[in-house]
């Protein structure tokens, strides 16, 4: 695994797992160096055990195909260095992962705990939540108008949006909302110096580790109230559903429900925000894509995946070998760690035609921004949906829309967005 023709450059290496280099960018470049001279090669980086960097859609798809050929739950699922994984372990009794949600689990458990909630993210059942979502989709562009012709776009529309649609179906009541944005953000920009608890760019993984125990711990105080709420007065919501599952005749435990809640409660809205801004930025740019798509709504479902594919907020995930195998020619071994970078292999080159550019009518967009295989996002039918109602709504008032200030994305490796997006528009009555 460490052959010097197979080991990535520091300077390229070292993006990947530097934070800054996801907020400002740079990280795009070292994916694209990788796809030409170095496809699939072995990250060597002081604090880090070895891992290789899948970097090519085919090699991607070809890892997340085979669920029990590369484990998600036996390693970190996300990069994590060595002394951060030693304090996990040391806090969990030996366990890589301080929560046990659907993305640490292998089969056979990923698919039983799945099955608990699937039916309410298939396209059927979902439809219902249509004039739901639409309501509120309403209420944000009304509060878009209040704001006059200037505002925040992640502040002020696309935070919330999902966010209210999420724990409208979760059952959280709405006064709760900030507290479970705050979480959230928490959670997924730790090393952010804005949105992470400890407040710090550059934290040592005490602090980090010390930081996502008390956010999670600020979660299982709130969703314990919820569960055993849910399990005296159970409701049509998902939190019934969670508090009251059952895997093997026995119920879940306290813990795995908690990681439930956390995996619902915070995905389920976080990455649908961020595509939601990144789609609204790349229509300020491109005056000509906005007029395409006003003269076409019918390319609106387009825009929406093709907003996730070019923000791609989960950046990536973390699989282990479980057996000696070959990938893109090179021999892969047991217990080898691999960081499949989802975001590089949807610039893939021979995947998409001019594939930094923002194409509505992108045909067809085989992007890999819901993961694929086993682990396919449990809510992507359901975020597309938001997505797609939100935009049905605002663009044909949109009159005109330009950037009003420099946007800025977050500082994380994990999941990453845009954080701030100041507009200029004009919205029709």
């Amino acid at each position: 695994m460490t052959a010097a023709n197979l080991r990535i450059p520091s300077d390229i290496a070292v993006t990947l797992v530097d934070p800054r280099a996801f907020g400002d960018g740079r990280v795009h470049d070292s994916y694209k160096w990788l796809r030409a001279n170095l496809p699939l090669g072995v990250a060597e980086i002081e604090g880090y055990n070895p891992f290789w960097v899948v970097s090519k859609h085919a090699d991607i798809l070809e890892v997340s195909r085979q669920n029990a050929l590369f484990h998600s739950g036996d390693l970190p699922a996300t990069l994590t260095d060595k002394v951060t994984d030693n304090l996990v372990r040391g806090i969990t009794g030996g366990s890589p992962h301080l929560v046990r949600s659907l993305v640490q689990m292998d089969a056979p458990d990923h698919m039983k705990y799945r099955s608990l909630t699937q039916a309410w993210f298939m396209p059927t059942n979902i439809k219902r939540l249509e004039t739901r979502i639409r309501e509120i989709a309403r209420a944000s562009i009304a509060k878009m108008a209040a704001r006059g012709t200037t505002c925040d776009f992640v502040a002020d529309v696309a935070l919330h949006f999902p966010l209210h649609v999420v724990m409208d179906i979760m059952g959280v009541p709405e006064a709760d909302e900030p507290r479970m944005l705050m979480l959230t953000q928490e959670l997924f920009g730790p090393q952010d110096p804005d949105s992470g608890r400890m407040k710090m760019s550059d934290m040592d993984p005490a602090m980090l580790v010390q930081g996502l125990q008390a956010t999670l711990a600020d979660f299982d105080a709130y969703f314990a109230k919820i569960s055993a709420d849910r399990r005296a007065n159970p409701r049509e919501d998902l939190a019934t559903v969670i508090a009251n599952g059952m895997i093997d005749g026995q119920p879940i435990s306290d813990f795995e429900a908690l990681s439930y809640y956390v995996i619902v409660a915070t995905a389920g809205h976080d990455t649908t925000s961020s595509s939601t801004a990144g789609a609204l930025w790349a229509l300020a740019e491109d005056p000509a894509e906005l007029a395409r798509i006003q003269a076409d709504p019918s390319l609106i479902p387009g825009m929406v995946d093709e907003a996730v594919r070019w923000t791609t907020p989960v950046k990536h995930f973390m699989r282990s070998a479980t057996e000696d195998t070959v990938l893109g020619g090179q021999k892969i071994a047991k217990g080898d760690w691999l960081m499949l970078c989802y975001a590089s292999g949807n610039r893939d080159e021979e995947v998409f035609e001019d594939p930094y550019a923002f194409r509505s009518d992108r045909s067809p967009n085989k992007h890999l921004a819901f993961g694929y295989g086993a682990h396919l996002c449990l809510g992507q039918h359901l975020a597309k949906m938001e997505m797609r109602i939100l935009f049905e709504e605002l663009i044909p008032r949109l009159k005109s829309v330009s950037l009003a200030g420099e946007p800025k994305m977050t500082q994380a490796n994990f999941v990453n967005g845009l954080k701030s997006l100041p507009i200029n528009f004009e919205l029709v009555a």
